[in-house]
């Protein structure tokens, strides 16, 4: 790729990314243009400004971008409304912020004239995956520079020896082996490796950052609501809130009272299984008041169906699928079950766990009826005897197998 003349880069300001922006000076003696997303991971980004300029990049040259309301609107909730776990248990965090930016990257290369893009993904891992077929979806013709798979910086000491060497700031916690990896954005914060690399040992607690240890949340149970509209929530405790601002607000709570922790061996896109350690507070929160109010509105044939179709949905975005024909497919399956998916959910957190204890929705949404499920005297709504009927027809199937292994 000797005509590379301009690269979007996907740069933190870590040690990792500033590496790889003096790196691509160097071997592809092109401009770089360096690109920070803002998705709530609760660092502070003007310093990636400060090192970027430092590195020779033009100021016109450095996007810091607030995609915070935009991540919660168009990736996040969607997600949401399918109740999207992948193999049953993983709240997607990651995966879900990938496309994203990805196509803020493809933007800015449009924008300024760039040929090319990078990102600071291992050749080990789901990450690489997930950013460049979401390169190649919204751009086919984009090239694609992936500095792990071509250095020869295979370890963190020659990483920061390339650094030392270049004149990079190296923080004091980056010398010698750091003892997990983490990601982060509004949803989630993920660790890896390190510590985390033995499956039977317990996760320190030290690796938690986002949530207190449940054994120290309060003693008192807290009661909240959240209420929703069309499948996606548009306020907690009555107070209307954009999706990122509902976020945070459960995120908080989550804190708080310890929810969200998951300690998962997982099975990656490429192959191998790996394990680690996940805080989605106010995304787990998020779930059950979902579920909570899909229980009165959702008809059970739609529900059951949407149940069977989640693994798959959640798989595709796990692999880096969120801009394929079959994910867009799914979601507008999942988003026309949602219509009726209107009303409020009252949820008690209370030591790691959240319940929901109470939901309610308009008569013109709910399919739930206290007249027919009553064990009182339901005047006639129901004729007990229709049952009858009904068991019959569908155990005649059953009859005659039995009749059949009998002999006849």
């Amino acid at each position: 790729m000797s005509d590379i003349k301009k690269v979007v880069l996907a740069y933190s300001g870590g040690l990792d990314t500033s590496v790889i922006l003096k790196w691509l000076q160097e071997t592809y003696h092109c401009e770089v243009v360096t690109f920070t997303a803002d998705l709530g991971q609760g660092e502070e980004l003007e310093p990636a400004r400060a090192k970027a300029l430092a590195a020779g990049v033009k100021a016109e040259n450095i996007f810091i971008d607030d995609l915070r309301e935009e991540f919660c609107r168009d990736y996040v909730f969607p997600m949401m409304r399918a109740n999207a776990l992948y193999e049953g248990l993983y709240l997607l965090g990651t995966a879900i912020a990938r496309p994203l930016i990805s196509k803020r990257q493809i933007e800015i290369a449009h924008q300024v004239g760039a040929n090319a893009v990078s990102h600071g993904a291992t050749g080990k891992g789901n990450d690489q995956v997930r950013f460049e077929l979401g390169y190649y979806a919204l751009d086919p013709d984009i090239k694609v520079i992936a500095p792990w798979r071509e250095w020869d910086l295979t370890s963190r000491s020659r990483l920061i020896a390339f650094a030392e060497e270049h004149g990079i700031e190296v923080t004091k916690d980056k010398r010698g082996e750091a003892p997990f990896s983490t990601d982060a954005n509004m949803l989630h914060t993920s660790s890896e490796g390190k510590v985390l690399e033995d499956p039977w040992e317990e996760t320190p607690d030290y690796v938690y950052s986002r949530t207190v240890n449940p054994e120290e949340a309060p003693d008192t149970p807290e009661y909240i609501t959240v209420d929703f509209e069309r499948g996606d929530a548009v306020a907690i405790n009555g107070e209307g809130m954009s999706p990122a601002t509902i976020l945070e607000t459960l995120n908080e709570y989550g804190r708080l009272h310890g929810i969200g922790r998951l300690d998962l061996v997982e099975n990656r896109f490429v192959g191998m299984k790996s394990r680690g350690m996940y805080e989605t507070p106010g995304g787990t929160i998020y779930l059950e008041a979902h579920r909570g109010i899909e229980q009165l509105t959702l008809d059970r044939g739609a529900g059951h169906l949407k149940d069977e179709l989640m693994p798959r949905y959640a798989e595709l975005i796990y692999n880096g699928m969120w801009f394929s024909p079959e994910r867009e497919m799914l979601q507008a399956a999942i988003d026309h079950s949602q219509e009726s998916v209107t009303g409020t959910v009252r949820l008690k957190l209370y030591k790691g766990s959240v319940q929901t204890v109470g939901r309610k929705a308009d008569v013109s949404f709910n399919l739930y009826s206290q007249d027919v499920v009553t064990f009182e005297d339901d005047k006639g709504i129901y004729n007990q005897r229709d049952a009858e009927g009904f068991i019959r027809l569908n155990a005649l199937r059953l009859r005659l197998l039995g009749q059949r292994k009998r002999g006849g």
